[in-house]
């Protein structure tokens, strides 16, 4: 019967050029041996094959779950995909997005009924301390499984054991004819022609398949003039690699030197196959050989080339070449996407639904970055899919099952919406689940405002113990969204593993301060910690994030009336100047800076405590006075190079009071300084004291004795030691010595302030000269 079933599902699959779903669910082992059958029946090769499994020893294409973004950028006739050891919610969104029109999508899963309730190692990394495995409530798997029952183009085998015979529930057939299958997803755009004035060949354009494909080909040409850079969105299967890949070879066609660069070279596979095709079909009879035996580098008769490297490889040489391609940019840390604003012109390839690789850092973060740069961005998005027809069920069920295309309430429902008229809102997993409208809108706010949302989020927000979701309502509809962690409250051996080095998963603050910073009581205070706060974007500085964590303050506090009041809050976030203003304000005190930058966001890290109890006040008190002091000195070293702004920020959040005694010889110097002819470096100390406190403790009262520049100028020169050369170019002084001069007329309200009787007296001695 699996064979049959397997036929029918392919065979309209083809029909149509769409995909389907084959569940075959009962035991592994006979799940294992029931795929086999199923791939046999198919009648394709091996090697369009993949199987995403725990288990070795296919003679197919393997890939481990953990490792499944590997199946980004291929396409493949069949993936199977095992969901019994470990089920990850990511590797079923890689699995989907690798099969081609006419393919199957093949899953292995326990018996359906039973699956919600099964725990597996995917379930285990849920399960954070204080919490065990059995508190994972499995409602993610219960929603997907719904939709695997009711959704169209999925057919479902219940597999019998010890003998019994298996028990087809569900043929997944939907009985489309397909009518002009091979049209649809791809209207062809070589009715389109090349522009009159197209810079690349008319074969490039006459290659490409929709007439998106050949939008994005024109807006490619601009690469063909340094300063320019293109942004290329669309969802998966929507031609956007052969899109990247025609105009890299009718670059190279023309005389440039292209670099490509992708997570891996087999993410750019399909970019360098159809450059290839372009550069074969344009080149004479009798040009050398275009490529080297790997298919890394094509070379054209024009002497121009397209050559893949690494990313971090590319980073380094990207100035060096006349353009450079940068497919699933969404999978590249934003540090590694700054790089590459090196070149002389630039395009970003990246997914808009479906968060590949390591998330969204590009569209919430970096995008932003470039447009602010010298370059003239042009932004393109595809939406007509080609690899498989554009009403495809497969592509809807999955959107639906790990919420692909979840989005925040549209602009217009909410554009009236007042911080006074919204209503704060528990999130329990039974509300979002009976409500498909605020799950989406609630999940699409996390998505939309973070650069690093994935479907295993939604399971976690679904099924982790320690989660918690708090959302503002207008009207029905979802503003702002706050996910919330609770940490900490471990016991004293669990601590002790902790504090010796080994990983507690899921409590991050906790974590930091005992592993990192060597506090091993810093695990006992239970915490709360904002994973993520969100506001709908067309409401942003309008007050509403602030009014969600008063919100949630007020519920989890000493007197918020929780059985389980927590001890203090706490927030961990890539910093950056505003961040740390809006956390500082709702009485967050800074504990820690990273000393080097997140990966994915590109900014150093920081964590903020916010107490609420003696034990949250102590702990706070504690960590602030230890970041003063390793700031002191760090900021020389490890944090030399950090943006000065962010340093102002994380000082000026630090609730630790600096001690300033310095001796009568130091006060001369910084007397002599300010007001004669003394110089800053005859005592180093004693400014760096002072100005860790002016920035600390901030103005007295309304007025600020010191501008943004002077404050910046205390931070780069005198606390990251920058040589006076950089200094006074970065701040924009005329010459060194009006830099110097400056530092020391930002010194006199300070001496005003932090001054003893004799810095006065000293002080009184210029004065009256």
């Amino acid at each position: 019967m699996i064979a049959e079933v397997t036929r029918e599902l392919r065979a309209e699959a083809r029909r149509t050029n769409e995909r389907r779903v084959l569940v075959l669910a009962g035991g592994r082992d006979r799940g294992v041996d029931a795929a086999y059958d199923a791939v046999e029946s198919l009648g394709v090769d091996d090697e369009a094959v993949s199987l995403v499994s725990t288990r070795e020893g296919f003679r197919f294409d393997e890939t481990r779950p953990r490792n499944a973004d590997e199946l980004l950028g291929r396409t493949r006739e069949a993936v199977v995909l095992d969901c019994h050891e470990r089920f990850v919610p990511n590797a079923l969104g890689r699995a989907v997005g690798a099969v081609d029109g006419g393919g199957l999508l093949i899953l292995l899963t326990p018996a359906l009924d039973e699956w919600p309730a099964t725990r597996d190692r995917f379930d285990e990394s849920l399960a954070v301390p204080p919490y065990g495995r059995d508190d994972v409530t499995g409602r993610f798997r219960e929603r997907l499984v719904e939709t695997l029952r009711t959704h169209p183009g999925i057919g479902i085998v219940a597999l019998g054991d010890g003998g019994a015979a298996d028990v087809l529930e569900r043929d997944g057939l939907t009985g489309a004819d397909g009518g002009d299958a091979e049209n649809r997803g791809a209207d062809t755009a070589a009715s389109h022609g090349a522009p009159p004035d197209a810079a690349f060949p008319a074969t490039a354009y006459e290659s490409c398949l929709t007439g998106d494909q050949a939008r994005a080909l024109r807006a490619f040409e601009t690469l063909t003039e340094p300063g320019s850079a293109v942004v290329v969105e669309s969802d998966r299967g929507r031609g956007k690699s052969s899109a990247a890949g025609l105009a890299a070879g009718a670059l190279a066609l023309g005389g440039d030197d292209v670099l490509v660069t992708a997570p891996a070279f087999r993410n750019a596979a399909e970019v360098f196959a159809r450059a290839r095709e372009l550069i074969e079909s344009e080149a004479d009879e009798g040009d050398d050989e275009i490529g080297g035996d790997d298919g890394r580098e094509l070379r054209t008769a024009a002497g121009g080339r397209v050559r893949f490297l690494t990313p971090a490889a590319a980073a380094d040489v990207a100035g060096e070449v006349d353009a450079v391609i940068v497919d699933e940019a969404a999978a590249l840390p934003v540090r590694l996407l700054e790089a590459f604003l090196d070149a002389p012109a630039v395009a970003f390839c990246t997914t808009v639904h479906g968060y590949e690789g390591a998330g969204r850092g590009f569209a919430v973060r970096f995008h932003e970055r470039l447009l602010d740069s010298s370059f003239a961005v042009r932004d393109v998005r595809l939406d007509e899919p080609i690899r498989y027809a554009r009403d495809d069920p497969v592509e809807a069920w999955a959107a639906r099952a790990l919420l692909l295309d979840a989005r925040p309430a549209v602009d217009a429902a909410v554009a009236d919406a007042t911080v006074e008229a919204a209503t704060c809102r528990r999130l329990p997993t039974e509300d979002l689940l009976a409500d498909e409208t605020l799950l989406s809108e609630a999940f699409g706010l996390l998505v939309a405002a973070h650069y690093r949302t994935e479907p295993n989020d939604l399971a976690r927000l679904l099924d982790a113990p320690n989660l918690v979701a708090r959302a503002l309502l207008v009207e029905g509809r979802v503003v702002a969204v706050a996910l919330l962690a609770r940490e900490g409250g471990l016991d004293a051996e669990t601590r002790r593993r902790m504090y010796e080095g080994e990983r507690v998963r899921g409590n991050m603050v906790p974590d930091v301060l005992t592993s990192q910073l060597r506090d091993e009581s810093a695990a006992e205070p239970r915490g709360l910690r904002t994973v993520r706060i969100a506001t709908h974007h067309a409401l942003r500085d309008a007050g509403f994030g602030s009014r969600l964590l008063d919100e949630v303050h007020a519920e989890f506090g000493a007197e918020g009336g929780e059985t389980d009041p927590v001890d203090y809050f706490s927030v961990g976030y890539g910093a950056t100047p505003r961040l740390l203003r809006f956390w500082g304000r709702a009485g967050y005190g800074t504990v820690h800076l990273s000393t080097t930058r997140n990966d994915a966001s590109g900014e150093h890290s920081a964590v903020m405590l916010r107490p609420e109890t003696a034990a949250g006040r102590d702990l706070l008190d504690r960590h602030a006075v230890a970041f003063r002091d390793r700031e002191r000195d760090g900021l020389s070293d490890a944090h030399r190079g950090v943006d000065p702004d962010v340093i102002r920020g994380a000082l000026r959040a630090c609730p630790a009071p600096v001690p300033v005694d310095l001796t009568e010889t130091e006060w001369r110097s910084v007397v002599g300084a300010s007001f004669g002819p003394g110089m800053y470096d005859t005592a180093p100390g004693a400014f760096r004291d002072l100005a860790l406190a002016a920035l600390i403790e901030g103005p007295e009262g309304d007025d600020d004795p010191l501008s943004e520049r002077e404050e910046r100028l205390l931070v780069e020169k005198v606390l990251q030691g920058r040589p006076s050369e950089a200094v006074a170019a970065d701040l924009g002084f005329v010459s060194t010595g009006a830099c110097l001069r400056a530092l020391g007329d930002a010194y006199v309200p300070l001496v005003e302030r932090y001054g003893t009787e004799f810095a006065r007296g000293e002080r009184e001695r210029f004065m009256n000269e």
